[in-house]
């Protein structure tokens, strides 16, 4: 089933305490994955939502699964699985805030990364709800640090991500200890072979919907492409951070390395940048998102892995420093800019023939249409016209 529209939070039957976090949040008409989503998770089916990042996806899960929550009961009645650390704690914030009003619910955030001691000292608060990456939830299980066999309800978001990034085994595992589960949820931006299988072997009459990317909610991004040689890259991010006085950008490379070495060369030449990436440690990452989050930082320099699960509304541009490998990961990485009904804009950078494909291939994949730009003689960035 298609889903185009949202509905009053109003006509959805919900508590008091979740109309409360929803009327402190200033939302009084769902999202469509939310309006498609909350209906039959509250009536304890299975569901397959496809829909785009960026549509409310935490809210969709989150409200029937704080609903369903038995305040009484101790045992872990909820998890939710993510595929990174940054996913799982963005979760758990909203999380939050949709359960502030509920008493006597808890939550707790299981990631690598973090000392498993502290982890352990929160378990034994007694969460109801499990936020958390599926090898670490693993080795909590291992350790018998946590119990799942009274686990109701289990999200899997991002379920494309989690299951290509090798998690399957993990997650299928999981899902095994969990007896007494009565619904499963899959988030997910595509539905994978992966995706599939884990819903043919694991739901039962699953409720399916989709939420396209129509497009009057289509973010407003103008998307470039720049002809650079390899060694002009750094000069042209330069020229794009300074023509265009972008105040919050992110910058998106291939490998760690990469990042390391644009943030680095950019702090040489007086730019405020930071990176992160997987071999970051975990509180320094946290530390330079924070930063981004709140506006002090102007460039972040990351990865795709690393920077999933970074929820930011206003990013002015980005900036694509090297052609992604997938197409997915170019929708990912622009769908960071143009939000709240704002203008974006996406930069990439192409510097040889292979990449140039890359990118044509990508434009057709995704339906977008990427303008050649060039610098003129003023430094400004000016659009080559067609021959």
């Amino acid at each position: 089933m298609e889903v185009t529209q949202g509905v009053r939070f109003d006509s959805l039957g919900l508590s008091p305490e979740i109309m409360r976090a929803l009327e402190k949040k200033g939302y009084e008409v769902s999202t469509p994955v939310q309006a498609g989503s909350i209906p039959p998770m509250m009536a304890w089916k299975d569901l397959t939502a496809k829909a785009p990042t960026g549509t409310g996806k935490t809210f969709a899960f989150g409200i029937p699964i704080v609903e369903h929550i038995d305040p009484e009961n101790s045992a872990v009645q909820a998890v939710i699985l993510a595929p990174t650390r940054e996913l799982a704690m963005q979760i758990t914030t909203e999380m939050r805030e949709i359960s502030q009003f509920k008493t006597g619910v808890r939550l707790v955030c299981l990631y690598g990364g973090q000392p498993i001691g502290k982890q352990i000292e929160t378990l034994k608060k007694k969460p109801q709800i499990v936020i958390a990456t599926p090898g670490r939830l693993s080795d909590h299980l291992k350790r018998r640090t946590v119990r799942l066999d009274q686990v109701q309800t289990v999200v899997l978001d991002e379920a494309d991500r989690m299951l290509d990034m090798g998690f399957i085994h993990d997650v299928t595992r999981l899902l095994d200890q969990m007896k007494s589960r009565k619904n499963l949820g899959l988030f997910s931006a595509t539905i994978s072979r992966e995706v599939m299988d884990i819903a043919w072997v694991y739901q039962r009459d699953a409720e399916e919907i989709t939420v396209r990317a129509e497009e009057e909610n289509k973010p407003d991004i103008h998307q470039y492409q720049l002809e650079v040689p390899m060694n002009e890259k750094l000069d042209a991010v330069e020229k794009i951070l300074n023509y265009g006085s972008y105040d919050r950008v992110m910058i998106f490379c291939n490998t760690k390395g990469n990042t390391e070495r644009v943030s680095h060369l950019l702090q040489l030449r007086g730019v405020d940048a930071q990176c992160i990436h997987g071999d970051i440690p975990q509180q320094k990452r946290e530390k330079v998102m924070a930063r981004f989050r709140s506006g002090e930082l102007r460039v972040f320099v990351a990865t795709d892995v690393a920077a999933r699960g970074i929820d930011v509304d206003d990013v002015d541009a980005v900036i694509n420093y090297d052609v992604p490998d997938e197409n997915e990961y170019y929708v990912h990485r622009i769908g960071r800019t143009g939000r709240a009904k704002r203008k974006g804009a996406a930069y990439t950078l192409v510097s040889d023939y292979p990449a140039m494909i890359r990118l044509r291939d990508i434009a057709k994949f995704t339906k977008n249409t990427v303008t050649p730009i060039r610098f003129d003689e003023d430094g400004r960035l000016v659009e080559i016209e067609k021959a």
